[in-house]
């Protein structure tokens, strides 16, 4: 079997993309399998995690692997003084795929050229977050009927927020319409505007947060403003409750409407949105074990023929 590293969604053709969202549908329709049987996934959180890392450690067991790992560094030799490459080395040896989230940007990246398993990049830094990815495609897959044409809205951290970064990667193949929602501080990066620009991607900018601009919109998404990526904490104070959803906004939005939210929440949605069909965080969170199944099948170079025999 081929071996693989998932460090970045760039890395995925269109063709590449809905291949995985087929394949998440194949374990949608039944999660347990023992495709897996006999592999070890080693989950290795430098930072702190808990929908990603249960959700990788849930699709491991469903498929039948056994689970090593650590999800606070604290308990690892990276304590000590153990360099990243030299705990790759260490883990290699006792895995077949190791899953990680790392604080320093670069490090999946790093990780895959030192490891002789696939990495499965589970967040780096503000940088990319590809498995958090293919969950938002699924998602935004089953509720939309498609991923074409859309028009996506994306709201509050725009500037530490990687799973922003990695979905408008992602969506460049579908010719979408970005509507980027962010105060002056958290806007959406230069890097990532020109990437749009690069790849023919419409996107619009706005301050305002309201029912007249979101009025339009197929896809909200929500995300939290990251206390943890802010070194000055006035700074984090001035804008961390800048936008609320609230359910009287979306009285007149598209019936297609769905909300998403890479979670976890803090005020940016408030409670009585979750009441409204809009609402699809949560599912969007139970989507994350189809698409995490698919991918450790897939970096373990299992094909579609095999999970359709089994």
């Amino acid at each position: 079997m081929e071996n693989k590293s998932l460090v970045t969604i760039a890395d995925l053709t269109r063709e590449k993309i809905l291949y995985m969202i087929e394949m998440a549908k194949q374990f949608e329709k039944q999660p347990n399998r023992k495709l897996l049987e006999g592999k070890i996934i080693a989950t290795l959180f430098f930072e702190p995690s808990t929908r990603t890392r249960l959700s990788f450690e849930t699709a491991a067991n469903r498929l039948g692997a056994k689970v090593i790992g650590f999800s606070d560094p604290k308990s690892s030799s990276s304590t000590k003084g153990e360099t990243l490459k030299d705990t790759i080395k260490m883990v290699e040896s006792y895995a077949d795929v190791i899953v990680m989230r790392h604080y320093l940007e670069g490090a999946a990246r790093y990780a895959s050229e030192v490891s002789t398993v696939p990495i499965v990049n589970a967040g780096d830094g503000a940088n990319q977050h590809p498995s958090q990815t293919m969950l938002d495609l699924y998602s935004i897959y089953k509720t939309q009927g498609t991923l074409d044409n859309l028009n996506i809205y994306m709201v509050g951290d725009l500037k530490y927020g990687r799973t922003v970064h990695s979905l408008l990667m992602a969506l460049r193949h579908f010719n979408p319409t970005f509507h980027f929602i962010a105060p002056e501080e958290l806007k959406m990066p230069e890097e990532y505007k020109l990437y749009c620009k690069e790849h023919g991607i419409k996107y619009e900018e706005h301050i305002e947060f309201n029912e007249e601009i979101i009025a339009e919109a197929d896809i909200i998404y929500m995300t939290r403003v990251q206390k943890e990526r802010f070194t000055d904490l006035m700074e984090y104070e001035r804008v961390k409750n800048v936008y609320i959803l609230r359910n009287k906004m979306l009285e007149h939005t598209r019936p297609n409407l769905r909300i998403l939210h890479p979670l976890p929440r803090v005020n940016e949605i408030a409670y009585d949105v979750d009441e409204s069909p809009k609402a699809y965080y949560f599912q969007q969170a139970q989507n994350g074990i189809y698409a995490r199944e698919a991918i450790l099948c897939d970096v373990l170079g299992l094909t579609m023929d095999d999970i359709l025999i089994k």
